[in-house]
């Protein structure tokens, strides 16, 4: 399964008629519905605003709309090509103005799969790797034996908070859990709990 790394864009004009196709990295199904609004008040012009979704570890999480199409024959496409090329976390919006030709049902499903197509050949794209979110918390001198001890493990996204203790929160890849945790029991001697949860 692969994650997209960043928007892209591509157009294509059938018979007139612009597919202005657009991918976004998107964690959840709220995000995406949140980034399709904005598509939606940018494009406000336009005669159509398509899209198709997956999200989660498996792809499990998917959804799509013709918007105003004949059914079946702009958002099923699009999920299909995007199906096809086993992605998740990804919305793909295709924004149609019209051209004044009507394309019929066959025309319509080849447009909206082919602009798919074009914006997904520009897409830039990595493996998924599945994270778990984790936190502690730990005294000053412990925060930066620990901080030394974890630096060559697989970890993102990390922040420190400094109160009168440190919390400490990141994202790790799923293999560096276990070393994670002996690391900073170990040299806490106990003392510091680390706390998981899925990302």
């Amino acid at each position: 399964m692969n994650t997209l790394l960043s928007y892209a864009q591509a157009e294509i004009i059938v018979k007139k008629s612009r597919f202005i196709a657009e991918v976004f990295p998107v964690q959840n199904q709220s995000e995406s519905r949140e980034l399709l609004k904005n598509q939606k008040n940018a494009h406000k012009d336009a005669s159509h605003v398509v899209h198709a979704f997956f999200c989660g570890a498996q792809a499990q999480i998917s959804g799509m709309s013709d918007d105003g199409e004949p059914s079946g024959t702009a958002g099923r496409p699009v999920l299909d090509v995007l199906k096809g090329r086993s992605v998740t976390n990804i919305l793909l919006t295709i924004t149609r103005y019209f051209g004044g030709t009507l394309l019929g049902t066959g025309g319509l499903v080849k447009a909206y799969g082919d602009a798919a197509k074009a914006v997904l050949e520009k897409a830039v794209f990595e493996p998924l790797v599945e994270r778990t979110a984790f936190s502690y918390i730990a005294d000053y001198e412990l925060h930066e034996l620990i901080k030394r001890q974890i630096s060559d493990l697989p970890v993102a996204s990390l922040k420190e908070d400094f109160t009168s203790r440190v919390t400490v929160s990141g994202l790790i890849e799923s293999p560096g859990i276990d070393i994670l945790v002996t690391r900073i029991t170990n040299l806490s001697h106990g003392k510091v709990h680390v706390d998981f949860s899925k990302h």
